[in-house]
């Protein structure tokens, strides 16, 4: 049986959830934001090319797999973001995330 993977989630208005997420599911952080009806626009798909999926790691960075340099030169392009900068299409789920905190930054 596959684990569960604990995220936290902390909204553009500052509330908080808890996803729990099977570990064999094989999708990507921002799949199951989108899922999970964040208001993520994900508009190029998870090609890391618009980056409408930035989110902050507030706890677990560690745990992550190295920018890859699509990822690198989108994040670049953003005003605000920071070391803690991430997007979430890049972000493949798997049980080491467990316990995984993040903020999502809402596209209002």
């Amino acid at each position: 049986m596959d684990e569960i993977i604990h995220i936290t989630v902390e909204d553009q208005h500052g509330g908080i959830r808890q996803l729990e997420i099977p570990g064999g599911i094989n999708l990507s952080l921002m799949e199951v934001l989108k899922a999970s009806e964040y208001d993520i626009l994900a508009t190029c798909g998870g090609m890391a090319l618009c980056a409408t999926c930035h989110i902050e790691v507030l706890e677990g960075r560690e745990n992550l797999d190295s920018l890859s340099e699509a990822e690198m030169d989108m994040l670049d392009t953003l005003p605000d973001a920071s070391e803690m900068s991430r997007l979430a299409c890049q972000v493949r789920l798997t049980p080491a995330l467990d316990g995984l905190k993040i903020r999502v930054f809402g596209n209002n």
